[in-house]
């Protein structure tokens, strides 16, 4: 497939060619045909990825601050590093897709093969989008016009919020795209509309619509020429759907709108408000969110659970449905607000017309191949086509999320390893990761990879419930294995890889490696030789500030992320493990219980004691504040203390030759604990981390998780 994306620190857009998305349940695969380009948030993104770095910072100052809480925490160097990261990380361009369907994806009642729908997809030759973002075009609705349905959507989301009423009076301020649609929209509830914008041609579309107009640009005041269309009596509601840094529109609209006036914002504006506008006449303001309720729930979005009509009678779908309705009626006319149209081949030169012509309204994007099987192959080769070393390590890697891409590649990079292949489920991450990373191949064909005989190593970087299943595949085609934390996320899934992994010792000799990286630490390292000598029981605090992560993300997810306990406290546990270096044979967990008795598993203090008498105690924290440093190691033996601080600055209590050793960077060991697995690989020595201990920390860590559940 082909896919448009834009480059955040360059400006550089391209169209990508990528191996087809996999199929998934709640999904549908869709053959583009066309597609809107979104002139505000397209042309915004555009403005920004060609701003320089200090315009970036002062477009988005939340951000600024985020980075100089992490730099006082982690250093200038690993900040830096990762903004880099993120801006050199591509995002795919627009939302407004419409198709017709290949495959319809198990869970996706009332869709089938050949349907024509609209979708939020990207501006991409093959989407997948998930079921409840997508919706059926009428037959008497060519796709041209159904390509406008989900800016309509964000338009009709306003106006609801509105609530308005036959004979209202609304004043649309800013009539671009979304708001020469809501003029429509708003004239179809049969309301007096009242537009408001500097650009004449855009004002005479709206009058087309039926609306009467007010330039400022020509002298005109919006307020007055406000009053004067709701007779004096202030306008019923106004609906923002403009993009500017200026508070003027919020202003005026409060000072056009009459006593408890509703004021929606849908578009962007400044929200320097004056109180007493609002306070004497007891005025609303509400900011819309995109395209209606289920934006924004994974439980809607991702995982297909629909709001009951009864209680929620306008979801995003819905909403979707009721503007495709509104196009087949006659009621909403988009087509005269095409002024462009390109193949999809050439849709770089679309958004040169974006960003130079300023009288562009709706850019379409056709795409052009329909039925062609190019465009189904599940394979892509890369640019870095080599000659693999059969007595080495060559890695195929299934995922390339942010720590695959920020951390785990590149470390398994810099180690020398052999790249040949990079898997993923939507196809376009492994072809950007790829090629930076210099892989051979790309696929989402991720079970065919971890059969190819050529591959002998895997490296498995994806969503924590799937790490036991691939696992025991890879074992099963006699692969190494390096997996990502954890393990397994319960107890039948660690059964099964230990099933696996014994019977395939039986034949060759397999290693399983899990990314514990923090044992492999420089400083973790010096720790563990000035404690080697020392026969005394420890006594070792880790306090670990976790940072709070919002309940619906798919790591709090027990069937998905295994919760933040199996997640990533099982570090920690290994951590212990390896500082102590005997088994553990107790455990015990309790977590903070809110006033209303609901348990915050992520705010835990977890106790281990061991065979040789040790005792630790990991101190989980998710409710902390975030300038304060992630992670502190203290060691407490023989008289002897050693503190670790966010794994930058190592001090020592007690020693004689030793006091201290920090770093200019953080180093929390991902490259070191990369280099060592394939190490082990290349002179056939032993896993650096011994199976048993492996399978301990697992299980160690679902009891954790078992009796916090239980608590």
């Amino acid at each position: 497939m082909k896919q448009l994306i834009q480059y955040l620190d360059s400006g550089k857009t391209e169209i990508l060619q990528a191996p087809k998305p996999q199929s998934q349940s709640g999904n549908l695969l869709i053959e583009s045909t066309c597609s809107l380009i979104s002139a505000g948030t397209e042309r915004m993104l555009l403005n920004f990825s060609k701003a320089s770095y200090l315009q970036k910072a002062k477009q988005q100052p939340e951000k600024v601050k985020q980075v100089l809480d992490k730099v006082k925490t982690d250093g200038l160097v690993t900040t830096y590093d990762a903004v880099k990261s993120k801006l050199s990380e591509p995002i795919p361009l627009g939302y407004c897709n419409v198709g017709r369907i290949l495959e319809a994806g198990k869970y996706t009642e009332g869709f089938q093969a050949g349907d024509r729908v609209i979708s939020n997809g990207p501006h991409a030759d093959l989407v997948r989008v998930a079921k409840n973002l997508c919706a059926k075009i009428p037959d008497d609705v060519d796709d041209e016009s159904a390509a406008f349905t989900v800016l309509a959507s964000i338009a009709l989301q306003g106006i609801r919020l509105a609530k308005p009423t036959l004979g209202e009076t609304v004043v649309v301020t800013g009539v671009g795209l979304i708001g020469l649609m809501a003029v429509q929209l708003l004239r179809a509830n049969g309301c007096r509309v009242l537009a408001i914008d500097f650009d004449q041609q855009k004002l005479e579309l709206a009058e087309r619509f039926g609306a009467h107009t007010c330039n400022p640009s020509k002298g005109e005041d919006p307020v007055e020429v406000g009053m004067a269309f709701s007779r004096g009596r202030g306008v019923d509601a106004v609906i923002i759907t403009a993009s500017t840094q200026s508070s003027d529109p919020v202003s005026q609209a409060a000072q056009m709108s009459r006593q408890r006036g509703r004021i929606i914002l849908v578009g962007v504006a400044g929200l320097e408000l004056n109180r007493a506008e609002f306070y004497e006449k007891e005025l609303s303001f509400q900011v819309s969110c995109s395209y209606g309720p289920g934006r924004y729930d994974p439980n809607y979005e991702e995982k297909g659970q629909d709001y009951p009509l009864g209680f929620v009678r306008w979801t995003e779908q819905r909403n979707f449905e009721a503007v495709l309705d509104l196009m087949s009626l006659g009621q909403l006319d988009v087509s005269v607000l095409i002024t462009h149209r390109y193949v999809f081949s050439e849709a770089t030169s679309a958004y040169q017309t974006l960003t130079n012509d300023p009288k562009s309204l709706g850019i379409l994007l056709i795409y052009e191949n329909i039925g062609s099987e190019e465009k189904l192959v599940s394979s892509v080769s890369l640019s870095h086509a080599q000659e693999f070393q059969a007595d080495k390590p060559i890695i195929g890697f299934v995922g390339a999320g942010n720590y695959a891409s920020r951390m785990l590649i590149p470390a398994f990079k810099e180690a020398n390893a052999q790249l040949h292949t990079i898997a993923t489920s939507g196809g376009t991450s492994g072809v950007i990761h790829g090629e930076k990373n210099h892989f051979s191949e790309t696929t989402t064909d991720t079970q065919a990879m971890l059969a190819n005989p050529q591959i002998n190593t895997i490296a498995i970087v994806t969503r924590h419930n799937s790490h036991a299943g691939f696992v025991s595949t890879a074992l099963a085609n006699g692969k190494n294995v390096f997996v990502e934390k954890p393990l397994a996320i319960d107890l039948e899934q660690l059964k099964q890889v230990d099933k696996a992994y014994k019977q395939q010792l039986e034949s060759s000799p397999v290693r399983l490696m899990v990314g514990f990286n923090r044992r492999f630490s420089p400083q973790v390292v010096k720790m563990k030789s000035l404690l080697q000598g020392s026969v005394q029981a420890k006594s070792i605090i880790m306090t670990v500030n976790a940072g709070s992560i919002p309940p619906d993300h798919w790591t709090q997810d027990i069937n998905v992320g295994g919760g933040r306990i199996i997640g990533e406290a099982c570090h920690f546990i290994d951590l212990m493990r390896f500082l102590v270096g005997t088994s553990i044979t107790s455990v015990n967990a309790r977590c903070l219980e809110n006033g209303d008795g609901k348990k915050q598993d992520d705010v835990t203090i977890i106790t281990l004691g061991f065979a040789d008498g040790s005792l630790g105690s990991i101190h989980y924290f998710a409710n902390g504040a975030a300038s304060y440093p992630k992670e502190r190691v203290e060691v407490f033996a023989g008289e002897k203390i050693l503190q670790l601080d966010n794994f930058r600055k190592l001090k020592g209590y007690g020693f004689k030759d030793f006091k201290n050793l920090d770093l200019w960077q953080q180093d929390k060991g991902h490259k070191a604990c990369a280099k060592a697995f394939l190490d082990s690989i290349i002179d056939g020595k032993p896993c650096p981390i011994d199976y048993a201990e492996l399978y301990e920390v697992a299980k160690i860590t679902i009891n954790v998780a078992q009796q916090l559940d239980n608590q």
